[in-house]
């Protein structure tokens, strides 16, 4: 069986009778390694006394699951719900696969030339998040959006149907994007062979824009340009690329 990064601290912990997410949230702690609860709310970042609440079942986290989730190496469904790990892996990789059929399921707009000579590209609200991202679960087309065809060629070689339009939301790539900018994704672009480029991708089935760097071996460190969000290390086979960033427009 093929263990995932973020799955593989709960696939390893000895079972338990535990039920209620305090007391799971305490399992991830022990597992990955921090002996004391004031340890771990040091590395996230939260007070002793608040984060001790979490864990004795005084306060709920589903608010902060997700950031705790990260650091623990675990999924925020396992730590909130106790889903099964491989539950949880199984309906992962479902939301890649129907990730990776986006594009291919819309007719694309194969270089419409109109009278004055632009070509209309395919717009599609994919809503790609520049932040923790975005469930893509529904894919409206929208209205197409006009390029001058020298501007394009300037901007990739690939063909105008391997190109889409798609709108970012979120902050974490500020000042690069700010919220609702819009992107050209070229598709024809998925091979991460560029370092600290801007990429449209999918982790565990949730779109975002960020800037992707290789670290090591099967290992890609996800990035914001935003100095106050932090970064993430996944395995390359968690993230699925559908295409590149090459044009950022913005509205003014």
């Amino acid at each position: 069986m093929i263990c995932s990064a973020s799955l593989c601290n709960v696939m390893d912990m000895p079972k338990s009778d535990e039920q209620f997410p305090h007391e799971r949230l305490a399992e991830a702690r022990k597992a990955a390694g921090f002996e004391t609860a004031a340890k771990f709310a040091k590395k996230v970042g939260i007070h002793e006394t608040t984060y001790r609440a979490y864990e004795s079942g005084q306060n709920g986290f589903s608010k902060l699951a997700p950031t705790l989730a990260k650091h623990l190496g675990v999924t925020v469904n396992w730590l909130l719900e106790g889903e099964d790990p491989e539950v949880t892996q199984r309906r992962a990789a479902e939301r890649i696969a129907r990730v990776a059929q986006v594009v291919s399921d819309y007719p694309p707009i194969r270089g419409a030339h109109d009278s004055d000579g632009a070509i209309t590209i395919r717009r599609v609200d994919l809503s790609y998040a520049m932040g923790d991202g975005t469930d893509l679960q529904d894919y409206p087309e929208e209205q197409g959006m006009q390029f001058d065809p020298n501007f394009l060629r300037r901007l990739t070689r690939a063909e105008p149907s391997m190109l889409f339009v798609a709108r970012g939301t979120g902050d974490s790539m500020m000042p690069t994007l700010i919220n609702d900018d819009m992107v050209v994704i070229d598709t024809s672009q998925r091979r991460l062979n560029l370092q600290d480029r801007i990429w449209a991708c999918a982790l565990h089935g949730v779109g975002m824009i960020k800037r992707l760097r290789v670290v090591g071996e099967g290992r890609v460190e996800v990035l914001s340009d935003n100095p106050t969000v932090g970064s993430t290390e996944v395995s390359a086979n968690e993230l699925y690329i559908v295409g590149r960033v090459v044009w950022i427009g913005r509205e003014v």
